[in-house]
């Protein structure tokens, strides 16, 4: 790695998207730097990278916390489009093996119909993607540039809150003995092997992410089929590339990054615990759940049970129906006023 040269402003393919960011990378130097002061102002030292290290974690909450919003809206748009893909299967099962220009306009036709009832969007799930996107880019381009801003040599000129003198307390600030510019290639063997662990857990927190969601989430009439042995693949294929792009990534990217899956892993569980898809195993545990919770209630408070509930319904509903009957069986009287004779 040539340290005269800042390989993301000078000889990367993505140089331009940095310049396109900078906004962005200005204000997250910005937003560290003021975290790290507002946590060595409460006793947080730089000594271990206690600070530093929790500012990048702050870093990764306040993102998640501005796009809240929006993962809720990702939550229930995936939700109704989950809820809705064995309907989707039948239209595709439908049209399938028809290529002429009548049947796709009219599969087409049907889906859009299907998502138009349904409420939901292909397109919501993504935006959370779309935000987070230039953000974690933003935040490599800003790790890697302390590195090279702290040799203080020309290979990076200072920016936002990152002055020479921030940027040799970033690459000086170690974690469990790795500094956080550290990338895989340049460290040491412990350091190789403290970084290792860290991408290991990337992968793990991201394949739990996925198959949990898979395994919980899915409508059981779509755990069958090719879309959802792709889908299942997948979620073995993702994770194993955090392999061959988190060597590449100093420590503190690397930081960002796991506490950024780990926040995913615990939206997916209290997503799938609380809000599971209709028809799905998370949803019937769910009902389960509920069942009991209501029974408990019922029993404090000394109310009827579900059963009796719904048995007394039963048999006001069937008194109802024969008391209808019995009015229909009644004769008629006579609307007509009879005729005086004069």
């Amino acid at each position: 790695m040539n340290d005269q040269v800042f390989y993301l402003d000078q000889a990367s393919f993505f140089a331009w998207v940095y310049k396109i960011l900078y906004p962005v990378e200005w204000l997250m130097t910005q937003i560290l730097f003021y975290f790290h002061k507002a946590l060595t102002f409460i006793g947080f030292q730089d000594g271990p990278g206690v600070a530093w290290v929790l500012s990048i974690m702050l870093l990764v909450i306040f993102v998640r916390l501005c796009i809240l919003p929006l993962f809720i809206k990702q939550m229930n748009s995936m939700r109704k489009l989950q809820a809705i893909q064995p309907k989707l299967q039948h239209i595709q099962a439908k049209y399938k093996g028809k290529t002429d220009q009548a049947s796709r306009e009219a599969m087409n036709r049907e889906t859009m119909k299907l998502y138009q009832d349904a409420g939901a969007n292909p397109m919501g799930s993504c935006v959370p993607a779309l935000f987070q996107g230039p953000v974690f880019m933003a935040m490599f381009y800003t790790l890697t540039a302390a590195r090279y801003i702290a040799l203080d040599n020309g290979a990076k000129e200072p920016f936002g809150a990152f002055t020479v003198e921030v940027a040799k307390q970033i690459e000086g600030t170690s974690l469990f003995g790795v500094s956080l510019a550290d990338m895989f290639p340049t460290a040491d063997t412990h350091g190789k092997v403290i970084i290792g662990i860290f991408i290991a857990l990337m992968c793990l927190t991201m394949f739990l992410s996925q198959y949990y969601n898979l395994r919980r989430n899915l409508p059981r009439a779509s755990m069958e089929g090719p879309q959802y042995s792709m889908q299942r693949s997948m979620a073995f294929i993702f994770p194993v590339m955090y392999i061959f792009s988190g060597v590449m990534f100093p420590s503190a990217v690397l930081v960002y990054w796991l506490t950024n899956n780990l926040w995913t892993l615990g939206q997916v569980i209290w997503q799938v615990h609380n809000m599971p898809t209709p028809g799905s195993p998370a949803h019937e545990a769910k009902e389960i759940r509920d069942r009991k919770k209501e029974e408990e209630r019922r029993e404090r408070k000394g109310l009827p049970t579900i059963e009796e509930e719904a048995l007394a319904k039963a048999k006001e509903a069937q008194a109802a129906q024969a008391e209808k009957g019995h009015q229909r069986q009644q004769p008629k009287r006579n609307r007509s006023k009879p005729k005086s004779k004069r």
